[in-house]
């Protein structure tokens, strides 16, 4: 499974970095309003600090602004990845887009059907939102392995961006559906590292090791 940090924040970026664990990152317009910051200022300095597809989302509903914003946005770099709303307009752009070799990410993901148009017209991602399923006290992890099972019957290449995740659960059930991406704020995966097990373990060979005579120490 392919770890995306969902964030535009570019001191979270860098942090989860250092782990080595990040394949990608994840942005919307409201994450980017948090930062008070240029969007194409924000996507050219995250490409400088991860290598891997950069979800840049539209803000247009019609069909010819999508296209011309989608463009706009491919040109900045290699690793931009167009995130359009799976609405009616937005499905008229991405038959266009994957026409063209534009790599796209469909967002508001919220049942089977959607993903399966999203998968035939040539996204390369669809983005089910999990979070907002256990919102209204829905499984939202039933959505991604439908989509799983769908896309392996027919050999689909777009693959399933878990999104909306809220804690370490819903990465690890993502992962033991067959999900190919997971999308997670800065603190899940930092929470992913984490057991109170672990803590209390080191805690207790560091104390035992302070009684072990010092020259015998290496």
């Amino acid at each position: 499974m392919k770890f995306f940090l969902d964030t535009a924040n570019i001191d979270e970026i860098r942090n989860a970095a250092e782990y080595g664990l990040i394949d990608g990152v994840t942005t919307n317009p409201s994450l980017v309003s948090k930062e008070g910051r240029d969007f194409k200022e924000i996507l050219l300095e995250i490409t400088k600090i991860v290598d891997g597809p950069i979800s840049a989302e539209v803000v247009s509903i019609d069909a010819a602004g999508i296209l011309r914003e989608a463009y706009d946005l491919a040109k900045l770099h290699q690793n931009i990845v167009i995130k359009i709303p799976m609405i009616k307009e937005g499905m008229k752009a991405l038959k266009q887009l994957s026409k063209d070799g534009v790599r796209t990410n469909v967002t508001l993901v919220f049942n089977a059907n959607q993903a399966l148009v999203a998968a035939k017209l040539g996204a390369t991602y669809v983005s089910p939102f999990v979070g907002r399923f256990d919102d209204i006290s829905e499984v939202g992890m039933d959505l991604i392995g439908d989509l799983v099972q769908i896309f392996d019957n027919y050999k689909f290449q777009t693959q399933v961006l878990v999104a909306s995740i809220r804690n370490p659960i819903h990465v690890k059930e993502a992962a033991l559906l067959g999900a190919h991406v997971a999308t997670m704020p800065f603190k899940v995966l930092e929470q992913l590292l984490q057991h109170p097990l672990t803590d209390i373990g080191l805690a207790r060979f560091l104390k035992d090791w302070e009684k072990v005579p010092k020259s015998t120490r290496r």
